[in-house]
């Protein structure tokens, strides 16, 4: 039966088999804060292919790079990094108190699952929490989760036996939880924030090299380290690479969710698009740009004010060396920081869209003068 006007085909996914066993396999790979080789290894790997050639930095930064001798530069980024936290302290009876690694939320902690990444591999472990019958009664205030009375219990029952599976004050700890999927298109995982990023970045080095566009400058496909502790890695490499534009990719909240204000936060709900944002450190020009791109290629996109700092990597790249043109295309993210964070797979799409085409609208001779 031949298709009428009225009926609609389903758009096909950008995103392969192949796309989604990558995204399932970085997510679920640890990568806490300064200890980011191991997720960086799957990333480069995927990567590699849809690139002309790869570097990483001393601390851990990856980049692939497409056209690497043309003279202007662009880079598309996000970041690799996972919250976590660190052994800090072994008792007597084997008990292991932590410090956080980043902005860990200590009250999702208790009776989480995790792995301690020690010198003999990673240990399972779990966060020792009392039972509620041992919480109430009597004229006590029931304990709240603090970081100073949560500790993890391996099984051991000594500081030895502890030392003995090789965890030390140092080892970081990661949960457990890993990627899922929910109903309509929803996927949680521990670390959406901001591996997702990182996830789109490599799709879009891959859309460019399936659909042999050439680019008339420079990409850099950047996959920063230590975002979570001050956008450090952002900061390294943005010296060291000297972009003249850069195109940043994070997450952001999702305001429609109980306990949030949006008055302060804003009004952006998953599935809805990427959200652009304006602030000091995102260059007008630019934002325009992208924003037309948008419309032109009919993606939705949202909108939020950040103040006097995006909270991003898109501040380090902005104001390095002589300052570098900066836009961030955020998408929106429910749970923020916890083990369930969730996102819709329509605005991971329609992120990679909109990087991709701007991308194409983008030249050396882009003018981004305020004058």
């Amino acid at each position: 039966m031949a298709k009428t006007k009225t009926q609609k085909t389903k758009a096909k996914s950008i995103l392969t088999d192949q796309s989604m066993v990558f995204l399932k396999n970085y997510l679920n790979t640890a990568s806490p804060v300064g200890f980011e080789s191991a997720g960086q290894r799957v990333w480069l790997d995927y990567v590699k292919p849809y690139t002309d050639t790869i570097f990483t930095d001393p601390y851990g930064t990856a980049v692939g790079v497409i056209n690497p001798t043309a003279p202007f530069k662009v880079v598309i980024e996000a970041h690799a990094d996972e919250i976590s936290w660190f052994v800090n302290y072994i008792n007597d009876q084997g008990l292991i108190y932590l410090k956080r690694n980043g902005g860990v939320d200590h009250q999702v902690a208790p009776a989480k699952r995790v792995w301690i990444h020690g010198k003999k591999g990673p240990v399972k472990a779990v966060f020792g929490w009392p039972a509620i019958h041992t919480r109430l009664g009597g004229d006590q205030k029931e304990q709240q989760p603090k970081v100073e009375n949560l500790c993890l219990d391996c099984g051991a029952r000594s500081k030895k036996e502890v030392e003995d599976l090789g965890i030390h004050v140092g080892a970081v700890v990661t949960y457990e939880e890993g990627f899922d999927e929910l109903s309509y298109d929803f996927y949680i995982a521990r670390a959406f924030d901001n591996r997702v990023g990182g996830f789109m970045i490599a799709e879009v080095a891959r859309l460019l090299h399936e659909n042999k566009k050439k680019l008339p400058f420079g990409l850099y496909v950047v996959n920063a380290v230590q975002e979570e502790i001050g956008l450090r890695g952002a900061e390294m490499i943005a010296r060291r690479i000297k972009p003249d534009v850069a195109i940043i990719t994070d997450v952001t909240h999702d305001t429609s969710t109980p306990m949030i204000n949006k008055i302060i936060e804003g009004d952006i709900q998953c599935g809805k698009g990427p959200s652009l944002a304006y602030a000091p450190a995102i260059h007008n020009k630019l934002l325009q740009l992208v924003e037309k791109v948008a419309e032109k290629n009919e993606i939705p996109v949202q909108f939020r004010t950040l103040s006097r700092s995006t909270g991003t990597d898109t501040d380090s790249f902005a104001y390095a060396n002589d300052g570098c043109p900066s836009v961030l295309i955020s998408i929106p993210l429910r749970y923020m920081h916890t083990t369930v964070e969730m996102l819709h797979r329509k605005d991971i799409e329609e992120t990679i869209r909109l990087m991709y085409h701007t991308l194409l609208e983008l030249t050396p001779k882009t003018n981004l003068s305020y004058f």
